[in-house]
């Protein structure tokens, strides 16, 4: 099936995987809401996810291949949000900032699952009519 849509579901896959990872950190976030000194962390991959299609895409000889070893290759990133607190207990969690969050991962999560589930149901219409 990879070779019908090109690159576009092993793409979707790494997105989904990545949001998947962001949400986990969220709800951790929120977990440790209480927790003395606990600091905010969160993940970021469309930065790398852009930088090493470009560099595929940008090659003389931008192949499949390239494109798709940049998928695989690319890698999200754990930060750790050291800000001053304005808690007494060192905590940085910020609630409303988290929930924001947690509801906008869980969109864009949605929306690539829509987006394979149509390709998905188009190619079954296609291949319905042979």
């Amino acid at each position: 099936m990879d070779g019908m849509y090109g690159n576009g579901i092993a793409l979707s896959e790494k997105v989904l995987d990545y949001l998947w990872g962001r949400q986990t950190v969220s709800l951790n976030n929120v977990a440790n809401v209480d927790t003395p000194g606990f600091k905010s962390q969160y993940v970021t991959f469309e930065e790398e996810m852009t930088k090493r299609l470009s560099e595929a895409s940008s090659q003389k000889k931008a192949t499949k291949k390239a494109v798709t070893d940049a998928i695989g290759m690319s890698r999200s990133q754990l930060h750790t949000t050291w800000s001053e607190s304005s808690r007494l207990d060192g905590n940085n969690v910020d609630m409303d900032q988290e929930q924001v969050e947690i509801v906008r991962t869980a969109y864009q999560y949605q929306y690539v699952l829509n987006s394979i589930t149509n390709d998905i149901n188009r190619l079954r219409s296609a291949a319905k009519s042979f």
